[in-house]
């Protein structure tokens, strides 16, 4: 059973540049398949990925002006889901369950964000995307076979930079990870003034210490800022796609308000690296769902960001992709 407050939820599936007029696609959320399509003159349409005749999957059919017609009888189907063409029958008018089910989307970020719920908020913000004093860029999705939650929890957790991203955003000889603040806030957890010395904090190559802050919008998305003392900002927003509840896609979006002369390639490039990283170890977790008993492992200090990100997912009932 899915809960609740992930089901209303809004969900990046897939770039807007890979659905261009005339094309079809098969996606899956939340152990969900999904079809997602564009008409010649229509926005995408997400559809269950079953056509309501005989059940084959529409992800196989083709897009025909702004119809998706099924592979197995031809069936035409309109924007808003109805049969409107039956190829058997010219003259047959197709009965109101002839209607595929449909769900909430969204084009934001340069990215279709589908819900599989009833949501009643906007897709997580993240103003510095459309700010002309930052330029910006995407990095994703990553697949990981493991829970969407420990994807995020691993993005709050600080001390494993030195290690796992040796070089880029830390050294192994020096791992101290000092005292940090974590707050409670509306939208979960805040995490403020973490320092961390990098040697190529942004991929600009410029190396220094770096003051964090991490903040979560919802269970799966979490967003950080990166400030230096000079005033360069870094902003990523970092949202986590449920596949299943052991595998996830992330999505994650850069924003600075400098390095304006570097090729977005560049900086797409970077983030890729940083974030490939964490494949391995993402998916050697075991058990692969995020553990909410206190008790299933043991904790460092620097574990207090972990320990509330589980404690908030715990308040809010969260129980899909945990044990």
């Amino acid at each position: 059973m899915i809960d609740t407050v992930l089901l209303n939820d809004w969900y990046p599936v897939a770039r807007s540049s890979e659905l261009e007029p005339g094309t079809v696609r098969s996606i899956r959320l939340f152990e969900t398949d999904l079809v997602l399509w564009r008409g010649e003159n229509t926005s995408v349409m997400a559809w269950l990925d079953r056509c309501p005749h005989r059940s084959v999957k529409l992800s196989a059919g083709t897009v025909e002006a702004d119809t998706l017609v099924c592979p197995y009888h031809g069936l035409a189907f309109d924007a808003t889901g109805h049969c409107v063409k039956v190829p058997a029958h010219p003259n047959y008018v197709p009965p109101k369950q002839a209607c595929t089910k449909s769900f909430p989307i969204i084009e934001q970020y340069g990215v279709i964000f589908v819900s599989l719920g009833n949501p009643t908020v906007e897709v997580a913000p993240f103003p510095e995307w459309d700010d002309p004093n930052y330029r910006t860029y995407l990095s994703g999705g990553h697949r990981f076979r493991c829970s969407g939650l420990r994807a995020i929890e691993n993005f709050l957790d600080v001390a494993h930079l030195p290690f796992v991203h040796a070089g880029i955003l830390g050294v192994p000889d020096q791992p101290a990870i000092e005292d940090y603040e974590v707050k409670v806030i509306d939208t979960g957890i805040y995490l403020k003034d973490i320092q961390i010395w990098q040697p190529d904090p942004d991929g600009t190559g410029q190396p220094g210490v770096a003051l964090y802050d991490y903040w979560t919008l919802r269970p799966l998305v979490v967003a950080l800022k990166k400030a230096r003392s000079d005033g360069q900002t870094m902003v990523l927003l970092y949202c986590v796609t449920p596949v299943s509840e052991e595998e996830c896609i992330g999505w994650m979006w850069g924003a600075l308000n400098y390095a304006h002369d570097i090729p977005e390639a560049d900086l797409v490039a970077f983030q890729d690296t940083v974030v490939l990283q964490d494949v391995a170890n993402l998916e050697s977790h075991n058990p692969r769902r995020l553990p909410l008993d206190p008790q299933a492992e043991f904790h460092l200090p620097s574990d207090r960001a972990s320990l509330a990100y589980r404690k908030w997912l715990k308040q809010l009932g969260v129980t899909y992709g945990t044990m």
